[in-house]
């Protein structure tokens, strides 16, 4: 939803707990020249689950569930930086996030170490960030 410039995308996939599983997702994307921008994956009660970052969800969806990958959700999300040299940057955008009622569901960092959120309201959101970032940007 917001980065300041363009829209980004998070794909929720189901994987196998199995060899291998991973690999077919990343050379079904490599097949169909889509590059991964963040993410990670994880197995939680023995099922694999994945959210990778694209800029183009829409063909990489189609990318994934032409080679038989099943993609559970695909949706903008919020991207923010932060000033990592800066302690508790995490806990004060997330409080924001918090006491406007917005809920995270997912969340980790792009290959630019900047915080990719998915979030159950993406306009409220989206306002803290633009917030957030007028008020880390220097003044003249």
């Amino acid at each position: 939803m917001w980065r300041g410039d363009s829209m980004m995308y998070d794909l929720s996939i189901k994987l196998d707990n199995r060899p291998g599983a991973l690999a077919d997702m990343g050379e079904a994307l490599g097949k169909a020249e889509i590059s991964v921008e963040g993410g990670g994956a994880f197995v939680v009660n023995g099922q694999g689950v994945a959210h990778f970052l694209f800029e183009d969800g829409n063909a990489a969806k189609s990318a994934l569930e032409d080679a038989g990958i099943e993609v559970l959700d695909c949706r903008q999300v919020l991207v923010q930086r932060l000033a990592q040299e800066q302690p508790g940057q995490l806990g004060r955008i997330t409080r924001l996030m918090a006491e406007a009622n917005v809920n995270i569901e997912v969340m980790y960092s792009d290959h630019d170490n900047q915080l990719i959120l998915v979030v159950d309201d993406a306009v409220a959101g989206a306002k803290i960030c633009e917030e957030w970032s007028a008020a880390q940007s220097p003044r003249p």
